[in-house]
């Protein structure tokens, strides 16, 4: 009786270490239409995004010099629920995890683009966040894809708007970092459920 006792306090303790929770793929939806913010944020204040996972929440603060465009965006998309139920579809242990797409294809969009041209000295460093971009497409810019560096040095060139940083969480981010395969997919569900916008 007391190795079975011992044996379910060791489970739950497992169980609350690292935030994780089974979680179930939401179903992919259509990411409908938005309109891209004509404004930039309002200056001298701080913006920061939370994003609360089935893994863990983290904390990404918005670089609103770097990529104006692209923070006033991603704060009016997240404010609009765009990113809640959500997946990071995209894990490639070592390198970056990606999400932002409703549709879960990789492909998904909020309907247009902002353009933030990253500095020629651009370093995609761990903790980093950046938008994804097809090639075709002209430096910094961005949709609603997004990617947080998980390697020391992603070696990347500057084509990516740098929209931020992850000031709170890292360990989250790491360790959704290790749930990736070889063909670059999750092997476990990693939900979004919600990211909230706070300012300061």
């Amino acid at each position: 009786m007391r190795g079975l006792l011992v044996l379910l306090v060791v489970v739950a303790l497992a169980a609350g270490c690292g935030g994780d929770e089974a979680a179930e793929v939401p179903e992919p939806r259509d990411p409908g239409s938005h309109e891209a913010p004509t404004e930039p944020l309002p200056s001298g204040k701080t913006y920061a995004l939370t994003f609360d996972t089935s893994h863990g929440s983290f904390t990404v603060t918005l670089d609103t010099d770097l990529a104006p465009n692209t923070s006033a965006s991603l704060v009016a998309l997240a404010r609009d629920g765009y990113f809640d139920d959500t997946i990071f579809h995209r894990i490639v242990p070592g390198f970056v995890i990606q999400g932002g797409d409703p549709t879960q294809s990789g492909s998904g969009g909020p309907g247009y683009s902002t353009v933030d041209v990253p500095p020629s000295d651009a370093a995609y460093t761990k903790g980093v966040v950046a938008m994804a971009k097809s090639p075709v497409e002209a430096p910094g810019t961005a949709g609603s894809q997004f990617f947080v560096v998980t390697a020391e040095d992603a070696g990347l060139p500057p084509e990516y708007a740098i929209v931020g940083e992850v000031t709170d969480g890292l360990d989250v981010v790491e360790h959704i970092g290790e749930l990736g395969d070889e063909s670059e997919q999750p092997t476990q569900p990693v939900v979004i459920r919600t990211v909230t916008v706070t300012e300061s």
